[in-house]
């Protein structure tokens, strides 16, 4: 090995080496041990492991528990992402437009991602139950006197209200992003060419933020698949376990039932499922991105 390649290699051990020892300890090392716990009857607390080997994933198959979480957590998270990121790209829209509160408004619609999900839950918990019940008995409104976290459908629509709600903003910063980066004179030739606004956006505007939309629908669906702290505090699965999210799904599992070796087995699957949805996503759309 000549001098060059190993001052190369130095230099990756001494800038990537102790980065990459941490992530072997928090994130590799657990995943493996949990691995190993998924085929495994253990409690979580007793010292008495039983190797169990595939039992708790042919189990968890016929949970139909964890299928209807599983159920409710794609659904979820189908309409969640196109609502999330249609708001979120119609406020980048709106806020790169010649208005004077653009910079303020941005801060105003960032804010809520700041915030806890599990503090979001229980403000938006009384907001659903007390607030929109006195709007109700005011207004007379339909709206405002739904049982909102009373029936399985409204409290499903009340989850993604929070959630598009909270993660709008975020989503919207990295639009923003996008829009602000396209080339002026790309729009100013659309224009020059008779093109309507609708067609500027289609046809311009669209294609070229398709790296913003790669990073935006991969942020969406990865927050919405491990939605937990919004789950447990709004709706703590309820009613009748019609909104429990896999994710709330695996804690009860481990944590409440003492099933630690079946949580693990749920999790493994789980993030199986949701690393194959998002690399596709991501290839998907990275195949649509207009290289400038």
């Amino acid at each position: 090995m000549n001098k060059k390649k190993l001052r190369y290699l130095l230099d990756e051990v001494v800038f990537i080496g102790p980065a990459f020892i941490f992530f072997l300890i928090i994130v590799i090392i657990p995943f493996i041990i949990g691995m190993y716990y998924s085929f495994t009857s253990w409690d979580g607390v007793n010292d008495n492991i039983t190797w169990v080997g595939l039992d708790n994933f042919i189990y968890l198959f016929k949970d139909e528990g964890f299928i209807n979480s599983f159920i409710f957590t794609l659904k979820f998270t189908f309409v969640s992402v196109i609502i999330t990121n249609l708001i979120a790209l119609l406020l980048a829209l709106v806020l790169t437009s010649q208005i004077k509160t653009s910079k303020v408004l941005r801060t105003v619609f960032f804010t809520p991602n700041v915030i806890s999900g599990l503090l979001l839950g229980f403000v938006w918990q009384f907001i659903f139950v007390n607030g929109f019940s006195a709007i109700g008995e005011m207004t007379d409104l339909a709206f405002f006197n739904l049982p909102w976290l009373g029936t399985a459908s409204t409290a499903f629509w009340a989850i993604i209200i929070v959630s598009s709600w909270q993660g709008a903003g975020y989503l919207m910063v990295i639009y923003i992003a996008g829009i602000i980066n396209i080339p002026t004179d790309l729009k100013e030739a659309a224009g020059i060419d008779g093109a309507n606004a609708f067609q500027r956006f289609f046809k311009v505007t669209l294609p070229m933020i398709m790296s913003s939309i790669t990073i935006c629908l991969f942020l969406s669906i990865s927050w919405a698949f491990k939605m937990f702290d919004l789950n447990y505090a709004l709706t703590k699965g309820g009613p009748f376990n019609s909104t429990k999210s896999v994710a709330l799904d695996i804690y009860l599992e481990a944590f409440q039932n003492n099933n630690y070796g079946l949580g693990t087995a749920k999790a493994f699957v789980f993030f199986i499922v949701v690393a194959g949805i998002t690399a596709l996503q991501v290839k998907l759309t990275k195949e649509r991105e207009v290289e400038m």
